[in-house]
């Protein structure tokens, strides 16, 4: 194992190529900044009169659950909005210039609110233009694992490239023609469908687009999107092992989340058990589940 590199005074752990740097907070594993060759942030700036999150990981489940519990062979067990790993202290496995790696494990704390033993891995690693997120779940237990997983970053909106924030889009790699998922006013799922806001691929970005909260794909069949102004360097955001994507914002805030989901909000009281709602996937005893994303800064 090499010798971390030093971390500034913000705790943060950072990584870099000659085009590309990243900064992980190890508390909850979180992207934090992403900024070009140039030193330009491409990320939210986490103004608190949004939202103080910047890419948390949500872990063991997606959005918000009916009740705030989870149902594990009859018991009932608190939990909050998108897990308990975004409010955790990761241990640093490893740490060189262009990688990072920090773990999470099972302990009393949260097994009071999911009864499971499980390691989860978060590795982060730049190469040229690209920061790939890779996320290993481990079961170490004797019984199958169930659980959700989902990535939030916020991305600057607008990009720091001079296109106004109205010409900013995010382009689909492929057509989309399901409907989109709602949310009532507490959070879940509801029977409603939405028609699909794209124009043949591309979404426009528009405040009015998120006054009913996140649009929700909850069967995206795109691999990648592109985010990113009319003419300027753009993102490419790739999400290959997840089938659920979340797009949201806060009308007038200054960051877009493209969320890549593995997991989904609970529909509207739900009351079954939690291996078995929708986006809820088993990993076998001595398995283990990866699930990766990637940015990509494109001229």
């Amino acid at each position: 194992m090499s010798e971390p590199n030093p971390a500034a005074d913000d705790g943060w752990l950072r990584i870099a190529s000659d085009r590309l740097s990243a900064a992980i907070n190890p508390h909850g594993a979180e992207l934090s900044s992403i900024k070009d060759g140039d030193g330009c942030e491409l990320m939210t700036d986490a103004d608190p009169r949004w939202w103080t999150g910047r890419a948390p990981l949500l872990f063991p489940v997606v959005g918000k659950l009916a009740g705030e519990v989870i149902r594990v062979d009859g018991q009932v067990y608190s939990m909050k909005q998108h897990g308990f790993a975004r409010r955790r202290d990761f241990g640093v496995v490893s740490h060189e210039s262009s990688c990072v790696v920090f773990a999470l494990s099972d302990d009393a704390e949260t097994r009071a609110s999911y009864p499971f033993a499980f390691e989860l891995e978060a590795a982060f690693t730049i190469a040229g233009a690209t920061l790939e997120l890779a996320i290993t779940l481990r079961n170490p237990g004797d019984a199958p694992l169930p659980a959700s997983f989902g990535f939030h970053p916020a991305f600057a909106w607008p990009l720091p490239y001079g296109e106004p924030r109205a010409d900013h889009r995010i382009t689909f790699a492929t057509e989309e023609p399901d409907t989109l998922r709602v949310l009532n006013a507490d959070g879940q799922i509801t029977a409603e469908h939405r028609a699909s806001p794209l124009d043949g691929r591309t979404l426009h970005l528009t405040d009015a687009l998120f006054e009913r909260d996140a649009l929700i794909w909850d069967h995206v069949h795109s691999q990648s999107v592109r985010y990113g102004g009319e003419r300027g360097p753009a993102l490419e955001i790739a999400f290959p092992d997840t089938p659920m994507l979340g797009v949201w914002t806060k009308p007038g805030a200054p960051f877009v989340c493209v969320e890549p989901w593995h997991g989904i909000a609970d529909p509207v009281d739900y009351t079954g058990e939690f291996r078995d709602k929708p986006g809820v996937f088993e990993v076998a005893p001595g398995g283990e589940k990866r699930i990766t994303m990637s940015v990509t800064l494109c001229p």
